[in-house]
């Protein structure tokens, strides 16, 4: 694969993440650029989804918190549609709110 369908191929979902980790020919900063994006992604949607549960079962509906996460839950759809669109159009531009921090944390990626 080249690197723009390895970039394509990294923001398919888990497996497609794994692939795209697992298949890179040579490791190219556009490459990991997305694999860093696309991991960090998957790490926020999984704190919200825990955090959101948790204080979902402890605070309950007090004041709408429950609408206040499941709109939360919309940010990592938002931010991976964006990474998407950044890989097929080739550019390595980071995912707004935390994309600068998903490269500096995963730099070792």
């Amino acid at each position: 694969m080249d690197q723009k369908t390895t970039g394509i191929v990294t923001y398919l979902t888990l497996i497609g993440w794994i692939v795209a980790l697992v298949t890179q020919k040579e490791k190219t900063e556009y490459t990991r650029f997305h694999i860093r994006q696309m991991l960090g992604i998957m790490l926020t949607f999984i704190a919200i989804v825990i955090v959101g549960s948790i204080l979902g079962a402890i605070i309950g509906n007090f004041l709408g918190m429950r609408f206040l996460f499941k709109l939360l839950n919309l940010l990592p759809i938002v931010l991976w549609i964006i990474g998407l669109v950044g890989a097929l159009n080739g550019e390595m531009k980071p995912v707004p709110v935390l994309g600068e921090k998903y490269q500096e944390w995963f730099k070792s990626m």
